[in-house]
Order: structure tokens, then C-alpha cells, then sequence
């Protein structure tokens, strides 16, 4: 792998007591602030997940993050990749989550949403500028030429283009925001829960961190598997719950129904009871 640089990130659940998360990601940006300034002659590109750190145990930030990475990137002359995979079409609210904040990177990678799921299917965009940049004519040698064997896959394209249609000809995100405010209600009780450090909610994505002592924050001994067992307890009333670790979260489709809702946020409360017993 190449050499990279890493900056600590702004997760949110690090905050201080009362600290909000506007405050707390403007705080954290210091530190990319720093790396930018130092480094800036040598980077080509950060690269970023808007508002959810999704494989990272589902942490979240502010969108004022993103507003100040975009600034900072146009003052040292680095480019902005912001990496939408998961967190696109729809997931967070808006179309595309970089959307909250106003900005536009100058690379974004998208597939999951792009065909809902059902074949495998990516996408890079980016801009006019970096387009152009490699249009040119073939004995300049500066043309982008890049494919690999399953390039345009005709049947993973259909899929995508179906999907799209559905975001064009229904209220898909509208009815988003509505399943969203479903499951901050149907998860609200988590939050009084003893061995629940965290509910954190970004659209349609809720994380729900498990600790052993909640007013410490300890966590769990990774080896004690306890989101494993969730995982199993749910597994075993008919419903898939995916853990990271001690987090147990929701990433519904967006059909899900309020009654389906019910079911699968009350087989996780029945699920982390039986998990946190000794």
C-alpha cells in the first residue's frame, strides 16, 4: 500500500460533557487544519466519509466538518474525495450526505444505493475541471485510459438506472425523513438504558454503543463478544442484526413498515438484555 498520512478523526463520541457536536467536530478540525498546513506540497487528496464513519463502530460528526475540510482543501490546493458509498443516495437524509454541509468534493465514490442493493455496482464522479484534464488527444499521451473485465456490466447497469428511476419518480427521500423520525421514536427508550453508553442517530443510520458502565463509558472486554450475541439472539427470532463489536445498529431498507420497525428495534432491547447478564 502507499504511504498515507491519518488524521484522528471527529467522532462525536468523545465529546466533552455538554459539548456539542458542532463544537466538538470544529474542535477536531484543528488537527486536519495542522496536517494540511504541514503537509499540503505532498498531498494529492484527503479522502473522507461524510457524517458517518460507517465500518468505524457507526461514529458520527457534524457536518460543519465537512464545510471547513472543503475550505481548507481550496486554500492548499488538495483535492476532496468524499467517499459516499454507504452513506449515499438517500441514507443520511439528502441524496448525498456532503449535501448537509454545502459542499461539493472534487471525487465521489458511490455503489450500495446506486442499484439498491441488487448487483454489485460502482461509480466515481467528479468534476469538469479534472475531466478535462485528461481529454486530450491520443498521440499527447495525457489521456485517462483506465477499464478493467467487468467494466459497464450491462446487467448491474439496468439495475441502476431502475434505481434511479425510483428516486425520480417517488418521494423517496421524503419518505426517508418520515422513517427516520419512526425509528428515533422506536429508539428512544435505549438511551435510559444502564449498559447503553450512546444512541446516535444521522438519517436513516442508529448506532447504539454497549458498554458495561455507563457512567464511565468502560467498555466491554472485546473478547466477551457481547454484540456477537446479540447478533445471535436475534438471529434466532427471525431478525438479522449486524453488530461492530459492541455496537448494534440499524440500517433499515427503505420499505421497511412502522410495524416491521417495532419488531426489529424490540428483538434488540430483548437481545441486549440477554447480552449484558452475567
Amino acid at each position: 500500500l502507499m504511504d498515507v498520512l491519518t488524521v484522528p478523526g471527529p467522532d462525536c463520541y468523545y465529546r466533552e460533557e455538554g459539548e456539542s457536536w458542532a463544537d466538538y467536530s470544529t474542535r477536531r478540525f484543528a488537527l486536519m487544519e495542522q496536517t494540511l498546513a504541514e503537509h499540503a506540497e505532498s498531498v494529492c487528496a484527503v479522502i473522507i466519509e461524510p457524517l458517518v464513519q460507517c465500518a468505524g463502530n457507526m461514529r458520527m460528526y457534524d457536518q460543519v466538518y465537512l464545510s471547513l475540510l472543503r475550505a481548507a482543501c481550496d486554500k492548499y490546493q488538495v483535492h476532496l474525495i468524499a467517499d459516499e458509498i454507504a452513506v449515499g443516495f438517500g441514507r443520511t437524509g439528502t441524496l448525498f450526505a456532503c449535501e448537509q454541509a454545502a459542499v461539493s468534493p472534487d471525487f465521489m465514490c458511490l455503489s450500495k444505493g446506486l442499484t439498491g442493493g441488487y448487483l454489485p455496482l460502482a461509480a466515481v464522479l467528479t468534476t469538469t475541471r479534472v475531466y478535462q484534464a485528461f481529454y486530450d488527444d491520443y498521440q499527447k499521451l495525457t489521456a485517462f485510459l483506465h477499464s478493467h473485465s467487468y467494466t459497464g456490466n450491462a446487467l448491474a447497469c439496468r439495475a441502476g438506472l431502475a434505481t434511479l428511476a425510483i428516486f425520480q419518480q417517488q418521494p423517496v427521500l421524503a419518505n426517508n425523513r418520515r422513517l427516520a423520525a419512526w425509528l428515533t421514536a422506536a429508539t428512544a427508550r435505549f438511551i435510559d438504558h444502564p449498559n447503553v453508553a450512546e444512541v446516535r442517530q444521522t438519517g436513516l443510520i442508529v448506532a447504539i454503543e454497549l458498554v458495561k458502565d455507563k457512567r464511565s463509558r468502560t467498555p466491554y472486554p472485546w473478547q466477551e463478544r457481547r454484540g456477537l450475541k446479540v447478533y445471535q439472539y436475534a438471529l434466532a427470532k427471525g431478525v438479522l442484526l449486524r453488530p461492530l463489536g459492541n455496537v448494534i445498529y440499524f440500517i433499515p431498507p427503505y420499505i421497511l413498515t412502522e410495524d416491521e420497525l417495532a419488531l426489529i428495534t424490540q428483538v434488540a432491547w430483548d437481545g441486549i438484555q440477554w447480552a449484558v447478564k452475567d
